[in-house]
């Protein structure tokens, strides 16, 4: 399996093309609207509702994005969809709901976020979720995570799809949380053969890693995050195949 060509002809919106100011906050419905307007493809996150739903929203707690107090699996889909987004005047919206807004118009880049919380193998319920959701779509959707386990899951749940893995340099600032031997793991991307991944989508400061290069020379696709200006994305296309960015029209 391969990423599908439509995931490189075109800029991927992180979160969907937002801009608060506009009143478009990330992965809000006017965020990914504004996207397949652009003709940009687009990048969403999937957390899990208490009654079993693919949300698109990123973090794991209400706060930061909505002032709501609580995690996202602590609600059902309904509560959910009626809390409104920080800046904007749409709810958080379900998979389901962003599939038939964007209706195949443009490619879904689609991360599903860790369940496990330490990136182990507690996983499965929002990857089956997601491949429910996701039956009969026709438009272009790759799925991806960074938890190989969760990527893992979808050679089951969804296994038509392609699929690849968030990466990144793990540094301990930034996962610290992880232990060191699971960071030195997940920086080599040693589960790149087993989950039958054909992509990655990585850091774009760490692009000149030489798992990277490796990866690129067997014929990964190198995908990148997050690019936020056109300095950024011309130094990220030396390596990267597609960038996903944010903040700037690319």
């Amino acid at each position: 399996m391969s990423l599908p060509q439509a995931f490189l002809d075109r800029p991927i919106a992180h979160r969907g093309y937002h801009d608060v100011a506009a009143g478009r906050p990330e992965n809000s419905r006017a965020a990914i609207l504004a996207a397949v307007n652009a003709g940009y493809g687009i990048e969403i996150d999937l957390q899990m509702s208490a009654d079993g739903q693919a949300m698109v929203f990123h973090d794991y707690e209400l706060a930061r994005l909505t002032g709501a107090k609580g995690a996202v699996k602590q609600r059902n889909a309904a509560d959910l969809s009626s809390i409104t987004l920080t800046g904007g005047t749409d709810g958080i919206p379900t998979l389901a709901q962003i599939l038939d807004l964007v209706d195949g118009r443009v490619p879904l880049l689609i991360e599903i976020k860790d369940q496990d919380g330490a990136m182990g193998s507690d996983v499965g319920p929002l990857e089956q979720a997601t491949a429910t959701a996701l039956a009969g779509y026709g438009g272009p959707v790759a799925l991806m995570s960074f938890n190989p386990h969760s990527v893992a899951a979808l050679t089951e749940a969804a296994p038509t799809l392609p699929r690849g893995l968030t990466t990144c340099a793990y540094r301990a600032d930034d996962w610290p949380l992880l232990p060191a031997a699971r960071r030195e793991q997940l920086r080599r991307i040693e589960d790149f053969e087993r989950t039958g991944s054909c992509f990655i989508s990585h850091e774009a400061n760490d692009l000149a890693a030489a798992r990277v290069a490796a990866l690129k020379a067997d014929g990964a696709a190198i995908l990148c995050w997050t690019i936020r200006s056109p300095e950024q994305e011309a130094q990220a296309r030396e390596v990267a195949d597609n960038i996903t960015f944010e903040n700037y029209p690319a």
